[in-house]
């Protein structure tokens, strides 16, 4: 007789191994799935290079081509006029991408979902706008007008959520009528005018302002926040690290955290440097880069932030597993009006004024842009928001360098255009590739 209830010692081979088959023929041979830490784990550095190389035929090429981008074009300017990186001209790039880049956080949460905000552009013009009135008109405490700014935007895009998820009114038809209807509110409160001018001595609208920094002493700030950068992944790895190695699950290996924080020291610190040389860290740059910090732990470390992927990676299925899809829904489009309100403010801060060219022309273009060309899938259910960074650096790079070139604004649309299409090629191919190896 015999003993079916013999235990199977696990191959150590094929241990944290699964195999699945291509989504497009479920015929097909079995593709091996291995847990990434553990390969690197037992491979040491050759783990990195066969790790690399399948996540590149897998399509699974992550930020590689925005990084190839932004070397080819810094390349290409730096040839073409040797102030392109300069301390002053890499600074004023960091500043002015951060408005625009506050848009573009809040649309990658709608872009996780696969739908589309037509309306950011419009809700920061009618944000700056709003807190003009609040402040200037009604003589209103400026930090007060700010957090009621900011409810508003909330307020907005929850409002667009609900007629989307509850309604079923597509996404594009609600944002659409919000980018018409709200930009049509700000041209009435603007008045004939066209322009509110906003006292800039003190508060928010001065804190935004080119000409304030990092702690007010521009070296220290700069290293300061550079620091902290590097503490914070210091501290967060490690303490990854020994949760997954009480889990008893695959884990980063010391030497590749090490590795990690030593490649972002040298660049923290290199970029302190480079912006010291210059004026320093500007606010706007500070606040926009604790923003994703944030956003990406929401996303990345919360059950909020893993319902947001799953819905936008199924809805069916995240209706099955228990998630409330109409709330998710909602909510996602409430922060991409909080996002599109507070990037309104950071327009303000630029100009110190609410005027009728604020959110408008190809504000919310490059917004889109910037949240696609960084990585976030149209598609849904893929992206993070350092794609805004990223984005941003790209389209804010192209339009610098063309102004120091005294390019026509027709040549920046054009390229501006040919990159987001490059971007969008890439993602589709990229899906496809999944799709063909069992991985999407």
């Amino acid at each position: 007789m015999s003993d079916t209830s013999k235990t199977v010692k696990p191959d150590p081979e094929v241990e944290h191994q699964n195999t699945v088959a291509p989504a497009d023929d479920p015929t097909a041979a079995p593709v091996s799935v291995v847990d990434p830490r553990l390969l690197v784990r037992d491979e040491g550095l050759k783990g990195y290079f066969t790790e690399f190389k399948r996540k590149v035929k897998g399509g699974e090429l992550g930020s590689l081509p925005v990084f190839i981008g932004l070397i080819v074009i810094w390349t290409i300017f730096q040839l073409q006029n040797d102030r392109f990186l300069s301390a002053d001209n890499l600074s004023n790039i960091s500043y002015y991408l951060s408005a625009t880049g506050m848009l573009a956080i809040g649309l990658v949460f709608v872009l996780l979902l696969g739908e589309i905000d037509l309306s950011v552009g419009s809700v920061s013009g009618f944000a700056s706008t709003l807190f003009a009135v609040f402040v200037v008109t009604h003589g209103m405490n400026a930090w007060l007008a700010l957090l009621l700014t900011i409810v508003t935007g909330v307020g907005i895009g929850a409002l667009h959520g609900w007629f989307f998820a509850r309604i079923g009114v597509p996404a594009f038809v609600v944002t659409l009528a919000g980018f018409l209807g709200w930009n049509g509110l700000m041209l009435w409160l603007l008045g004939s005018s066209g322009t509110i001018n906003i006292p800039s001595e003190e508060g928010p609208v001065h804190i935004l302002g080119q000409s304030s920094f990092f702690m007010d002493q521009a070296i220290i700030g700069a290293y300061v926040l550079a620091g902290l950068g590097v503490l914070s992944m210091l501290v967060g790895s490690f303490g990854e690290q020994r949760r997954r190695r009480a889990a008893g699950v695959p884990f980063r290996p010391t030497s590749e955290i090490v590795l990690r924080v030593g490649a972002l020291a040298v660049a923290s610190f290199a970029a302190a440097a480079v912006l010291n040389n210059a004026a320093g860290v500007s606010n706007a740059l500070v606040i926009f880069l604790a923003a994703l910090v944030i956003v990406d732990f929401v996303l990345r470390r919360t059950p909020y932030g893993r319902k947001v992927f799953a819905v936008g990676g199924g809805i069916e299925a995240a209706r099955r597993a228990g998630i409330n899809v109409s709330m998710i829904r909602i909510t996602v489009f409430a922060i991409s009006g909080g996002f599109a309100a507070v990037g309104g403010m950071f327009f303000a801060g630029q100009t110190a004024s609410a005027t009728l060219n604020a959110g408008g022309g190809n504000t919310l273009m490059l917004a889109i842009a910037a949240a696609v060309i960084g990585g976030t899938s149209l598609f849904g259910g893929r992206g993070n928001v350092w794609s805004a960074l990223l984005g941003m650096l790209v389209i804010q790079s192209i339009q610098t360098g063309l102004d120091l070139l005294n390019m026509n604004t027709s040549i920046q649309y054009m390229i501006t255009g040919a990159v987001l299409l490059g971007a969008v090629v890439i993602d589709s191919v990229s899906r496809k590739s999944q799709k063909a190896s069992g991985r999407a």
